[in-house]
């Protein structure tokens, strides 16, 4: 985190892409298909991220990111996407958002970036800064937990869930597991497979209330 009076390092990108800015990290954790957040702000987050992205608050899809050295545990930063420590590529790029319920990111997003911008001395670690936009992150490397029944990332068709709605991988589903067939409002709105309609509990936000259970 920069603080007052000194200037943030800034990483290797071409001319004009780069400005300091804060980014909160949210990594995807599903269950009943709600993302857990991890962010600034104190009465949601478990841990907080920040970092110099570089962007002036404006992410392209493509770019890439990675944990941020200078902000551990959770910091990430904005790295071409050739050097070392460039974990993750912008799959998707979503508006920002206070609600967390409310940003779906496409099936094979792996973490999902809350891009903020900081002015002045704000603090972005301790609630400061203005959500600009969100980042629909996949990971360079192989392993892809948001793949559609991979068993984490938000909850999207073919994944699969316990009798709980809890999301599992599919290739530890048993005869008592579903597959998610569908997300919808209302239980009517179900394909004519489903065999197991579980209705969730409100959240503002979210566009679905329904998981539509079918047999593994």
């Amino acid at each position: 985190m920069t603080q007052p009076g000194t200037t943030p390092t800034r990483p290797r990108r071409a001319a004009g892409c780069l400005q300091s800015i804060v980014v909160l990290a949210v990594i995807l954790g599903l269950g009943y298909g709600a993302s857990k957040i991890f962010g600034d702000d104190s009465s949601t987050s478990k841990s907080s991220s920040s970092s110099s992205d570089g962007k002036g608050g404006s992410w392209e899809i493509g770019d890439c990111g990675g944990p941020d050295p200078e902000n551990k545990p959770d910091g990430y930063r904005a790295y071409d996407c050739d050097e070392s420590g460039a974990t993750f590529k912008a799959l998707e790029l979503k508006p920002a958002s206070f609600m967390p319920d409310s940003i779906q990111c496409p099936a094979g997003t792996d973490l999902i970036i809350q891009v903020s911008r900081v002015f002045g001395s704000g603090d972005g670690k301790k609630g400061g800064g203005i959500p600009t936009h969100t980042v629909c992150g996949r990971n360079l490397s192989d392993d892809h937990p948001g793949d559609a029944g991979a068993g984490g990332g938000q909850l999207v068709e073919g994944d699969c869930i316990s009798a709980t709605a809890k999301e599992i991988t599919c290739a530890s589903a048993g005869a008592e597991d579903f597959k998610v067939l569908g997300l919808v409002k209302d239980k009517k709105e179900c394909p004519a497979a489903t065999t197991e309609p579980m209705q969730l509990m409100m959240a503002i936000g979210r566009p679905y209330d329904v998981i539509c259970g079918g047999k593994v």
